[in-house]
């Protein structure tokens, strides 16, 4: 099917460009710009399962306003010819995982940090260069070791009361941990300062926990799909340490609305770094985190118990305040209502898989327009 170009009517003629764009963020973002007739150019090399279903769905949805470029972040011809032509980019492909980035960190920094420089450098390229979105991460302020903390029932909390109100802002120093907050950090970095050396219009989202639908969550990232799914299963879920740590979530919705206020706002942005999460009000730890799921399911997940890993933080929580006010944004979600809506999306999802075969790669040229 095709939706109605009534934003290009509006002057949004040139397409916005995802790199990423096929994962659970991406195609979330993608939707609500094709939704509006923008024409879309998903850039993704497909490696994360469950991304071919994301493709899909978006095609079947909008048709030929959006174009599929199956190609890798580290390859500067095809990044290079992506850009030529955009009006508004993302940059959300990386390899997310801390465990991984263990396990392989040259391949960790190739992809975060030498693809990310791949897109400022495209971007610099261009005649009038589009403003630019990046993702970064929490990690970047590492495990957050001079943060004292005490017990809150089944929670850690923060004994100073500025960050209890608030949560962590933008003045934490950066103390890079792990190969993975590393490279995300590096990145990061090059961002920013693209736009000081190089005057391009770009920002940064130093994002906590983001969940929705379209989130095919793992072991290692998107936890809070990953639990539900572990589940609806019914299988174990492994806690790595106490099951206290804390997260301030934020519903997908929110987070786009978030994106697009930033490229709206990109030329007071420009330069800038912001925390980016659910905040204080939108706060679960792990095992609050199962007591939700056990009251949406009626049963309790079997747990199983690992030791901590490198790089996880007992307690983070953004301190939005600083976007908030150069934009007027706010989530608008809360924990319980979030939770419930992936779990009935999760659920919907699984009927389907059991009801159909699965969409492989080799159908990926259908996607392509």
């Amino acid at each position: 099917m095709s939706k109605t170009r009534s934003g290009r009517k509006n002057g949004h003629d040139k397409p916005v460009v995802i790199f990423g764009g096929a994962g659970f963020i991406g195609s979330n973002v993608a939707d609500q710009y094709l939704s509006d007739g923008r024409l879309v150019r998903v850039f993704d090399n497909v490696s994360r399962a469950g991304v071919e279903r994301n493709l899909r769905w978006l095609k079947e949805r909008h048709g030929s306003l959006l174009n599929v470029v199956v190609a890798d972040i580290r390859d500067e011809v095809a990044v290079r010819g992506a850009v030529r032509d955009a009006g508004e980019v993302f940059h959300f492909a990386a390899q997310v995982a801390v465990t991984t980035s263990l396990e392989g960190p040259v391949h960790d920094f190739e992809v975060n940090a030498r693809g990310t420089l791949n897109v400022l450098e495209a971007l610099r390229a261009m005649d009038n260069p589009a403003p630019l979105i990046f993702t970064s991460t929490n990690k970047v302020y590492g495990g957050l070791p001079g943060l004292e903390l005490a017990q809150d029932g089944r929670r850690y909390g923060p004994r100073d009361e500025e960050t209890r109100a608030h949560g962590i802002s933008e003045r934490c120093p950066l103390d890079f941990e792990s190969p993975y907050g590393c490279s995300k950090g590096c990145a990061d970095q090059y961002v920013l300062d693209y736009g000081r050396s190089f005057g391009l219009k770009t920002a940064v989202f130093r994002m906590s926990c983001i969940y929705g639908p379209r989130q095919f969550g793992t072991e290692d990232q998107g936890w809070v799909a990953h639990f539900l799914i572990r589940a609806l299963e019914g299988k174990p879920i492994t806690l790595y340490g106490d099951g206290m740590q804390v997260r301030d979530i934020l519903f997908v919705e929110d987070l786009v609305r978030a994106f697009r206020l930033a490229q709206a706002n990109i030329d007071k942005l420009r330069g800038q770094a912001f925390n980016i999460g659910g905040g204080p009000e939108r706060t679960v730890s792990l095992l609050e985190l199962l007591d939700l799921i056990e009251q949406r399911t009626g049963r309790r997940p079997e747990v199983r118990f690992e030791d901590w890993r490198t790089g996880d933080q007992r307690y983070y929580v953004s301190d939005t305040r600083r976007f908030q006010e150069a934009t007027g944004w706010a989530p608008q979600v809360g924990v319980e209502q979030g939770v419930t809506r992936l779990y009935a999306w999760l659920k919907t999802l699984a009927e389907e898989r059991a009801s159909h075969a699965p969409v492989r790669g080799d159908a990926l040229e259908a996607f392509a327009g």
